[in-house]
């Protein structure tokens, strides 16, 4: 970000932040991403390693709210067995 500019990103949950902040260290602690940035300055860290501390975060992320949804009854409300009606349905024959 250029210097003196202020970042127009905003947290969909405020409360969160501190939570991601850990988590974005220990994804890059699990990639063996060079460890200047436990200091706190990620401007020695190549784009391509924050690129995939950031990818590894939000497939870790993905993959949560895809357990969640498995682990809620019924998922989107549909039975188990319901099948998705329209042109790729049943009744499209």
């Amino acid at each position: 970000m250029a210097r003196g500019s202020k970042s127009r990103n905003r947290k969909v949950v405020p409360e969160a932040a501190q939570a991601m902040e850990k988590f974005k260290y220990e994804v890059a602690s699990e990639l063996g991403i060079n460890p200047e940035y436990q200091s706190g300055y990620w401007g020695n860290i190549s784009s391509r390693e924050c690129g995939a501390v950031g990818g590894h975060m939000v497939r870790r992320m993905i993959a949560a709210a895809e357990q969640s949804l498995i682990n809620q009854q019924g998922g989107f409300g549909l039975e188990p067995d319901a099948q998705p009606r329209g042109p790729q349905g049943p009744s499209a024959q």
